[in-house]
C-alpha cells in the first residue's frame, strides 16, 4: 500500500516554526560561546503579556563583542544574510538571517533608542537577566524592567503602536514606574521613551530629536537620513551615514525583484532617488502651503 502522504508538501505552521527556531539559536550562541537575550515574542515575561505569541520571528540582543563569532556560526548552520546592519534600519542595530527551516532571526548588536554605548547597555541588561524556558533547553532574557522599557521604546517605531505604552505595559502589571524610568535614564534612552509617550517637542534639542521626529510623524526620506546623521555619536560615523545616503538599498532592491539586481537596475534605481528627493520636496512644500 502506498503511502497517502507520499510527494505531499507538509508546512509547518509558522508559530511552531519560531516557537522550535528560538532553541535552535540558543543552541547555536551556546556552541559559539555567544551572550545573547531573548526578546520580543513568546521571550516577553507573561506579566507583561499574558497572551503570548511567537511572532513571525525571532528576536534576541548580542553582546557586541560577540556578534562576529555567532554570525560565523549561524552561517555554519545554514543561515543567510537577508538584509544587512547597513541597510536594514535607519539605525543600523539589527541584522536578519533566513534559514529555510527555520525562517527569520533578527540579530540585535544594540536596540534602538538607547544611545548608551551598546557594549555598556548590554552588561547592564546582562547583569540583571533572568533565565525562560525555551521548548528544548533554557535560555536567557532581560529583566522584566528592562523589558517593560524595551518594549515602550519599540512602540515608537510601531506601526501600530500601543495608544498608551506606558499603561500598557508598565501601569497595567503594576510595576513601579520610576524603576522603569530609571532604567531608562541609565541605558540614556529618555529621548526615544519621550518619542513613544508622546512627549518629544520636550527634547527638541536632543541629538536624535530629529531622528526620532522624522520616525514618528512621517517624515520624508530626507528627513529621516538628516536625522540619522545629527543623531551620530561621531563625527566619523556622520560622514559614514552621509556617504551612505545617497547609494541604492541593494537588498530592498533584491527583495523587490526577487532576485539579484542587474548593474543597469541598480542604476536606474539611482538616479531615481534625486527626482524622489525633489517629489517629496514638493509635496512638503504644498503641504505647508
Amino acid at each position: 500500500m502506498s503511502d497517502p502522504t507520499d510527494g505531499a508538501v507538509v508546512t509547518v505552521p509558522l508559530g511552531v516554526r519560531v516557537t522550535l527556531a528560538r532553541p535552535a539559536i540558543q543552541l547555536i550562541a551556546e556552541e559559539a560561546r555567544a551572550d545573547i537575550l531573548h526578546i520580543k515574542g513568546d521571550a516577553v515575561d507573561p506579566r507583561l503579556r499574558p497572551v503570548t505569541a511567537p511572532g513571525t520571528d525571532v528576536d534576541a540582543i548580542v553582546r557586541p563583542s560577540h556578534v562576529s563569532r555567532l554570525d560565523a556560526a549561524l552561517r555554519a548552520h545554514g543561515w543567510t544574510v537577508y538584509s544587512s546592519f547597513a541597510f536594514g534600519s535607519p539605525f543600523g542595530h539589527a541584522q536578519t538571517y533566513l534559514h529555510e527551516i527555520w525562517g527569520y532571526f533578527d540579530l540585535h548588536r544594540l536596540f534602538p533608542g538607547i544611545r548608551l554605548e551598546p557594549s555598556a547597555a548590554f552588561d547592564l541588561m546582562w547583569a540583571d537577566r533572568h533565565p525562560i524556558r525555551l521548548a528544548a533547553g533554557v535560555g536567557s532574557a532581560p529583566s522584566i524592567e528592562d523589558q517593560a522599557a524595551l518594549l515602550v521604546l519599540n512602540s515608537a517605531r510601531s506601526a501600530a503602536p500601543a495608544a498608551d505604552p506606558l499603561r500598557t505595559w508598565v501601569d497595567a502589571p503594576g510595576l513601579d514606574r520610576s524603576a522603569v524610568e530609571a532604567r531608562i535614564d541609565l541605558l540614556r534612552a529618555r529621548v526615544a521613551f519621550a518619542a513613544a509617550t508622546g512627549d518629544l517637542d520636550s527634547y527638541r534639542g536632543a541629538p536624535d530629536y530629529a531622528l526620532w521626529r522624522a520616525i514618528t510623524r512621517g517624515g520624508s526620506r530626507g528627513a529621516e537620513w538628516w536625522g540619522r546623521i545629527r543623531a551620530a555619536d561621531s563625527v566619523s560615523s556622520a560622514v559614514m551615514i552621509a556617504a551612505r545616503a545617497p547609494l541604492v538599498n541593494v537588498e530592498r532592491l533584491q527583495h523587490e525583484l526577487g532576485r539579484r539586481p542587474t548593474r543597469r537596475e541598480i542604476m536606474r534605481a539611482f538616479f531615481a532617488r534625486p527626482a524622489r528627493a525633489l517629489r517629496e520636496l514638493a509635496s512638503r512644500s504644498t503641504s505647508r502651503s
